[in-house]
Order: C-alpha cells, then sequence, then structure tokens
C-alpha cells in the first residue's frame, strides 16, 4: 500500500453524458477518492482541462498558444473546485492550491503548505498546470509528485487499462504491458504521458500506475497496490 499518491485525471474524465460536468460521474468520483483517502493514504489530485478546452487546440484556429494554454490552465482550476465541491458534500476535507494566484478562489500553492495538509488527511488537489504555457498536465502531475514525494502517480485512464503497443480501440493485435521502464516509453514512442513528464518521473524515481478508472473500484484498488493497469518504473 502506498502512503501517499498523486491522482491524474483528465478533464474528460468528469464529462459522461454532459457537456462539461457529469453530476453522477463527479459524485462517483468523490465517493472512491473518499475511500482512498478513509483508508489513510493520502491523496493529490491534478486534473486537466480538455472538458472545456486546449491549447493546442487553440493554436490550430489561429489564436495565440500562449493565450490558449492560460485559458486551459483556468479550465483546471473550473474542474479543481467541480471536484473539491463533489468531495466536501460527502464530508471529505479538500484544499484547491494552484499555481496562479487567485487568493479568493484557492490558496496559492506552496510546497510545504501543501505536504502539511496532506499530512492532516485532507485531498489536496492542484489546479492551474505549472502556471506556465507550453506544460501538460501530465508534467504538472510529475512536477507535483516529484515536489510532495509522492509515492507514486496513478494515471485514470477512459476505459483503457493500461498501456498497449498499439491503440486497442483502433488494432486487434494490440499487446498489453503489464510492466515498463520510462526508458520503454522513450524508446518504443509509447504515448502515455510526453517526454518531458516522462523525464522528469525517470530522474525522481517516481512511479506511474495506468489504469482503467471507468471500472468501479478501481481507484482503490491502484492506490493499494493492487496488479491493475501497468506499471511503470
Amino acid at each position: 500500500m502506498y502512503k501517499r499518491v498523486l491522482l491524474k485525471l483528465s478533464g474528460e474524465a468528469l464529462t459522461g453524458q454532459e457537456r462539461n460536468f457529469d453530476p453522477v460521474v463527479l459524485r462517483a468520483l468523490a465517493e472512491e477518492i473518499k475511500e482512498v483517502s478513509n483508508s489513510e493514504i493520502q491523496v493529490a489530485i491534478v486534473v486537466g482541462g480538455g472538458n472545456f478546452i486546449r491549447g493546442k487546440t487553440i493554436e490550430q484556429i489561429g489564436m495565440d498558444r500562449v493565450q490558449g494554454d492560460s485559458m486551459g490552465m483556468l479550465a483546471t482550476i473550473i474542474n479543481a473546485l467541480a471536484i473539491q465541491s463533489s468531495l466536501e458534500s460527502i464530508g471529505v476535507d479538500t484544499r484547491v492550491m494552484t499555481s496562479i494566484e487567485m487568493p479568493k478562489v484557492a490558496e496559492p500553492f506552496i510546497q510545504r503548505r501543501a505536504v502539511r495538509h496532506l499530512e492532516k488527511g485532507r485531498v489536496v488537489i492542484f489546479g492551474g498546470g505549472t502556471g506556465s504555457p507550453f506544460f501538460t498536465t501530465d508534467t504538472t502531475a510529475a512536477l507535483r509528485a516529484s515536489e510532495i514525494k509522492a509515492d507514486v502517480i496513478l494515471m485514470a485512464k477512459n476505459g483503457v487499462d493500461g498501456v498497449y503497443s498499439a491503440d486497442p480501440k483502433k488494432d486487434p493485435t494490440a499487446t498489453k504491458y503489464d510492466e515498463l521502464t520510462y526508458m520503454d516509453l522513450l524508446n518504443k514512442n509509447l504515448q502515455v504521458m510526453d517526454s518531458t513528464a516522462t523525464s522528469m518521473c525517470m530522474d525522481n524515481k517516481i512511479q506511474l500506475r495506468v489504469f482503467n478508472m471507468n471500472e468501479t473500484g478501481n481507484i482503490i484498488k491502484a492506490a493499494t497496490g493492487a496488479d491493475i493497469g501497468t506499471v511503470i518504473k
């Protein structure tokens, strides 16, 4: 069992059948995170903003990439607040910390304060990405996991139960890997996370577990070290 985990969620994971948020999905997610927290595992979360906007998409329609990434960072804060609201509605003490200072909305990210919140049993959600353009939320997850000394990054995927040799939805011959190294990701060009995030995890010796979050109970299984998904180390 891990002592401190960082759960990486995509923005799309919050959508379900709704456009931006599905309350049923948010509630189910909150219940699973509560179960992990109640197991005396410290939980931090990084969430993407893809259910609202992506920096690269904005660039494709002619808008400045830096502006697009700034919009994406704000989208992650909206998602962080939505997850906080869902968790607090079922009695989970939660803090949102952002890389972009907005004191009327959330706390600024301060590494020592974040660790202290975790030690007190609070769930900490990191919003705003790294605070700089051109960095993905995968890189944010690697950075925050390094800063808080997380034991593992739990990368929750929509409908994919690990890392495959090819896209299993497109290639029926794709094979699943049970265990990989970070060098395998780079050498085989497996699109699990971007190269910046991969290198940061490798340099800081942070384990990564990729699993399917759509199966009920998988978050607690991943957090307790059950043999699911793909482990990368």
